[in-house]
């Protein structure tokens, strides 16, 4: 997948709605460590948690690595999806060192320098995820590659240099449709799932 960047990572369906509680409270946004951890047992987090085409890539990755658990890598993509969102809003490029791959990284990085160059602020937030599973997993070589759909709510305001309104609203929220791929070398010691790519659903 080529790697596409939107000013608020997502698809905007046009539909738009009063706002939802906040996704601390419906989410539970649990602190995220620089790791994702994949405790032994192999276990979905309900029917969504992963598509059935998706179900042959999990017992390749199962074989390669039996620590994997598919209802702890969900819950930790929905971390690291907040995560990365509010790194990439707030402009804040030592978080997304840590999350992203490098190529990935740049394109953000030039995203925010060109916002910041404007003069323009985001005051995105994430409101709700209503629904993350694993859409397709597969293993090249040494590293696998998993990859997440991501269906959330997101307000979205963007104001200038004098604080201006351009665009957006924090009363409504858009609909947005996101997959991202997140990419970890199986014969490393390092345990991190890193952001390599991302689309539009």
């Amino acid at each position: 997948m080529a790697l596409r960047l939107y000013s608020a990572l997502g698809k905007r369906t046009g539909h738009e709605q009063a706002l939802p509680r906040p996704a601390e409270e419906r989410v539970g946004a649990p602190s995220m460590p620089r790791t994702l951890d994949m405790p032994a047992e192999v276990r979905e987090s309900g029917p969504r948690a992963i598509d059935q085409n998706a179900e042959g890539g999990l017992r390749a990755l199962v074989a390669a690595d039996p620590s994997f658990d598919v209802a702890q890598f969900v819950d930790g993509a929905k971390s690291a999806y907040r995560m990365i969102l509010e790194a990439f809003w707030k402009g804040d490029r030592e978080t997304l060192t840590w999350l992203v791959e490098d190529e990935v990284r740049d394109t953000f990085v030039a995203a925010i320098d060109a916002r910041e160059a404007e003069g323009h602020v985001v005051e995105n937030r994430l409101v709700s995820i209503e629904r993350a599973s694993i859409s397709n997993i597969e293993i090249d070589g040494r590293v696998a590659r998993v990859t997440v759909r991501f269906d959330a709510d997101i307000a979205m305001v963007t104001r200038d240099a004098d604080g201006n309104v351009i665009s957006g609203s924090m009363s409504d929220a858009v609909e947005t449709h996101d997959v991202w791929e997140f990419s970890r070398d199986l014969k490393s010691g390092d345990p991190n799932w890193k952001l390599s790519d991302t689309d539009e659903a």
